[in-house]
């Protein structure tokens, strides 16, 4: 896996923390495990825009104001999650100081015991973001240029695919590459659910501003029943349909800011079970009419 940011164990906090202070003495206590996160929790989460100004307001929203929300709530929940973010993770053209905050900003959450798996959006930039998380960065990838990765967690085979083609310009492109990764991957893993993560939404209704190969890739998962889900961002819209093939097509909201005024912003808390997944909205403002809107969507046969 390219870039993973596991769970911040209190033992290697502490133990750096005390080693900086110069190895004071503690009790045994202060080292205990904190929760697992649950296996068929996640948290979905996506266009974050974190500038390295926290004070920076943008469509009138805070940007770092509204993931600290979204974070305090994660740490609140009954059921840990894992967490997904499917890119535009800094603000405007992936500078390295907009990573390290993304990076502070994701302590407490992996400090709670959440593992925290990073796709990357329009917005990033590959080399800050590698360079950022180094710490992170695996010897190999599975294609080598780019911020792919097969997740497998139980039940479910997660594909986290890089569709960041040139920084700041909103069409993105997999490219034959990672394609071809996919279609290979997918075909040593028939039998398991298979989950698609991208930033950018699929382009099957004409436009320019999605997925460029969308119908390359469209190829690869319709007739692979395995593939059950396709979750992106990219729109800072909500919506959840199905495509022709009955593979699940799940927008995810911006924890940011939107694009039309009314639509939610906040993340998605899915559950997984046998045979399919619930989701759930979780807004920002608690008083927006879509707050805790709920799907449960089966998986094709």
């Amino acid at each position: 896996m390219p870039i993973y940011l596991p769970p911040i164990s209190r033992r290697r906090f502490l133990s750096r923390a005390l080693a900086a202070a110069g190895g004071l003495t503690v009790g045994a206590d202060i080292f205990a495990a904190p929760r697992e996160p649950d296996a068929r929790s996640w948290a979905l989460l996506s266009d974050l825009h974190l500038a390295a100004d926290t004070n920076l307001v943008s469509r009138g929203v805070n940007m770092t104001g509204h993931f600290k929300q979204v974070a305090a709530e994660l740490l609140k929940l009954p059921e840990m999650p894992s967490v997904m973010i499917t890119g535009d993770c800094a603000y405007n053209s992936g500078e390295l100081a907009d990573y390290a905050l993304v990076g502070d900003l994701l302590k407490p959450v992996r400090k709670g015991g959440m593992p925290v798996h990073l796709a990357l959006g329009n917005h990033d930039h590959r080399e800050h973001f590698w360079e950022a998380f180094k710490e992170e960065k695996a010897a190999s990838r599975p294609v080598e240029d780019r911020q792919t990765a097969l997740l497998q967690a139980p039940n479910v085979n997660w594909f986290i695919l890089d569709s960041l083609e040139t920084t700041l310009s909103s069409p993105g492109l997999l490219g034959d590459k990672q394609l071809h990764w996919l279609a290979k991957a997918l075909d040593e893993h028939p039998k398991t659910p298979a989950i698609i993560v991208i930033h950018h939404n699929p382009g099957l209704n004409g436009g320019n501003l999605g997925l460029k190969d969308t119908l390359p890739l469209f190829e690869i998962i319709r007739p692979r029943n395995q593939v059950k889900a396709y979750i992106y961002g990219h729109t800072h819209a909500w919506k959840v349909e199905a495509d022709t093939s009955g593979i699940h097509l799940i927008n995810l909201p911006p924890v940011s800011y939107v694009f039309r005024q009314g639509e939610p912003s906040g993340w998605v808390h899915a559950i997984l079970e046998e045979g399919g997944m619930r989701l759930e909205l979780r807004c920002v403002d608690p008083t927006h009419e879509a707050h805790g809107e709920k799907f449960k969507l089966a998986w094709r046969a």
